[in-house]
């Protein structure tokens, strides 16, 4: 069985207009099919847990419900806005998509993608969704040819 690495960028919205959710609802869905590619981390610290915690979601519970019912994206959707106490106004969604997108990752995290993906780190790329899709596309390539 090939593992896939999962190549949705966390910058990228669902219709519930938050970041990072349709990659965390996929990385969630590979590992509950086993084929999440190794290094990567079902639901976990970091963006994964800020987002659901963030709307009030138990990650937890999200993992529990994904790996029972393997939803699909809009599905994943349909049951965050039913969960009760939910948090989906304007000002959450604004607030957790500043934190996807103002995240940095470390020098070390940084300088070690970089290099990984052949690239010369001159400082101009800090952000993590920018590194976190260099890191999946040199993973993607590397699984390709190998």
């Amino acid at each position: 069985m090939n593992k896939i690495v999962p190549t949705i960028p966390s910058s990228t919205p669902g219709l519930l207009g938050i970041n990072h959710l349709p990659r965390l609802w996929l990385k969630s869905l590979l590992s509950a099919t086993g084929r999440l590619a190794d290094g990567y981390k079902d639901i976990g610290p970091g963006y994964d847990h800020m987002v659901l915690e963030a709307i009030g979601i138990d990650p937890d519970a999200a993992r529990a419900f994904i790996a029972t019912v393997k939803p699909t994206y809009f599905e994943f959707e349909k049951w965050i806005a039913s969960q009760p106490g939910v948090k989906l106004d304007a000002t959450t969604i604004a607030d957790i998509n500043g934190g996807v997108v103002g995240y940095n990752h470390t020098d070390d995290v940084r300088k070690n993608i970089l290099a990984a993906a052949g690239l010369t780190d001159n400082g101009h790329i800090l952000d993590a969704v920018t590194l976190n899709f260099i890191d999946d596309l040199t993973e993607t390539h590397a699984a390709a040819v190998r």
